[in-house]
C-alpha cells in the first residue's frame, strides 16, 4: 500500500457526501431561483459526478489492470476538479459565460492527464487488460470533445447553442453514461455474489455501439434530430443486453427489498428513462432543466447510493473483507429495493414538471443516510 492511499480514501469518501449534496441542491435550486437551469445542471455534473468519476476510476483502473494502486498526481485530480466544477457553478451564477474557458480548458488537461495514465496502465497490464479499461478511456475521450466545445463558444459565438447541447449531452451519455454502464457490469455481480460469465464479452462487443449512440445523441441535439433518435436505438440497445443478462442471473437480488443490487439495477433502468429524456430534449420536445432532473433523480442518485453500499466498507477500511465489512454493506444496503422504487418513481415524477417528484426521491434519501448513520456508527471492534 502506498503512502498516499489513505488520502486517495478520504478524498473518495468526501466527494460522494459532496456529490450526494450536489444531487440535492440541483433537484432543488430551479424551484427556488428561476433561471438557473445552467447553474444547478452543473451543480449536480461538474461539481458532483465529474470529481466522483475521476476518483472512482483511480479506483478501478488499477483493478481492471491488474496494477499498482494510482499515484499521488492521480488522486490529487479529485479534489482539483472538485475546485474546476465550483468555478464553474460559480462563474454561472454571476453570469460570467466568457470565463468558462479558464475551469474547462484545467479539467480538460485534467481529463486527458488521467486518459494517459489509464491508457498506460493498460498498455503495460500483464496479459489483457479487462475491457471495462475501454469504456473508461471512451468516457475521458468524450470528456475531453464535450470540454473542447466550451472553448469553441469563445471562438465561434454565433454557435454557442449549437455547442452547448453538444456538451450537455455528450457528457451525460458519453463521459457519465459510458463510465457508469461499464462500471456496473463489474459491480452488480459483485454485489450480488454471483459471476457474470457474459460481462466481460459483452463489453468488448458494446463499447463502439454505446459511443457511438452517445455521438449520435450529441450530434441529434445539435443538428438533425433524427441522429439523436438513433443514438437513443443503440443506447437503448446496449442497456437492454445488460437488463436480459441480469434478469437471467440475479432476479432474486435485483427484487430484493435490501442490498446494493436493486439500487443499481434502477440505476440501470433510470439510464434509460434519462436516454429518452435526452432524446426528447434533443427533439426540443422538453426543457434541459427536466432532463437533468431526470438523469439525476432516476439515475445518478440510485447509482451513486448503490455504489457506495458496496463500496464504502473497502474504503473506510482496504485489506481482507471480514464480518465487519459484511455488516457495513448489509446496514448501507438496508431498504435498497425500497429506496430503488423511490428513486426511480421520483423520476418519473420530476420528469412530468411536478414538484411531487421530490417526496419519494427525498424519502429515498432519508431511507440512505439513516443506513448510512447506522453504518458509520458501527464499532470499529466489530
Amino acid at each position: 500500500m502506498q503512502p498516499h492511499d489513505k488520502a486517495a480514501r478520504f478524498f473518495l469518501v468526501a466527494q460522494v457526501m459532496a456529490a450526494l449534496g450536489a444531487f440535492a441542491g440541483a433537484l432543488v435550486l430551479p424551484y427556488r431561483f428561476s433561471g438557473m437551469a445552467a447553474v444547478h445542471i452543473h451543480l449536480a455534473l461538474a461539481l458532483g459526478a465529474l470529481p466522483l468519476i475521476f476518483g472512482a476510476m483511480g479506483h478501478f483502473v488499477p483493478v481492471l489492470t491488474r496494477s499498482r494502486s494510482a499515484p499521488l498526481g492521480i488522486v490529487l485530480l479529485i479534489p482539483f476538479a472538485a475546485i474546476g466544477g465550483a468555478v464553474a457553478v460559480m462563474l454561472f451564477a454571476r453570469a460570467s459565460l466568457v470565463q468558462l474557458a479558464w475551469p474547462a480548458s484545467a479539467v480538460a488537461v485534467a481529463a486527458a492527464a488521467l486518459l494517459g495514465w489509464a491508457f498506460r496502465r493498460g498498455r503495460r497490464c500483464l496479459g489483457s487488460p479487462h475491457p471495462g479499461l475501454q469504456w473508461y478511456l471512451a468516457a475521458l475521450v468524450c470528456l475531453v470533445a464535450a470540454l473542447l466545445a466550451v472553448l469553441a463558444m469563445n471562438v465561434w459565438p454565433e454557435q454557442r447553442l449549437a455547442l452547448k447541447r453538444f456538451h450537455l449531452h455528450l457528457n451525460l451519455f458519453g463521459f457519465i453514461g459510458l463510465t457508469a454502464i461499464g462500471t456496473l457490469q463489474v459491480l452488480l455481480p459483485t454485489a450480488a455474489g454471483r459471476l457474470d460469465q457474459g460481462a466481460a464479452r459483452r463489453l468488448r462487443q458494446d463499447v463502439l455501439p454505446a459511443v457511438l449512440g452517445a455521438v449520435l445523441l450529441a450530434l441529434g441535439a445539435v443538428y438533425l434530430p433524427g441522429l439523436a433518435w438513433a443514438g437513443l436505438a443503440l443506447w437503448l440497445w446496449v442497456s437492454a443486453r445488460v437488463a436480459i443478462s441480469w434478469l437471467t442471473l440475479y432476479r432474486d437480488a435485483l427484487f430484493s427489498w435490501h442490498g446494493a443490487a436493486p439500487s443499481l439495477a434502477a440505476a440501470l433502468a433510470g439510464f434509460a428513462l434519462a436516454l429518452l429524456a435526452g432524446a426528447a430534449h434533443g427533439a426540443g420536445a422538453v426543457p434541459s432543466s427536466t432532463a437533468g432532473h431526470v438523469f439525476v433523480a432516476a439515475f445518478l442518485l440510485p447509482l451513486v447510493s448503490g455504489a457506495v453500499s458496496q463500496l464504502l466498507p473497502l474504503w473506510l477500511r482496504p485489506g481482507s473483507q471480514n464480518a465487519w465489512h459484511a455488516e457495513v454493506r448489509r446496514r448501507l444496503g438496508r431498504w435498497g429495493g425500497a429506496r430503488a422504487l423511490l428513486f426511480l418513481a421520483g423520476g418519473v415524477g420530476l420528469a412530468l414538471n411536478g414538484p411531487l417528484g421530490f417526496a419519494p426521491v427525498s424519502a429515498a434519501m432519508l431511507l440512505f443516510f439513516w443506513g448510512l448513520g447506522r453504518a458509520v456508527t458501527l464499532r470499529r471492534s466489530f
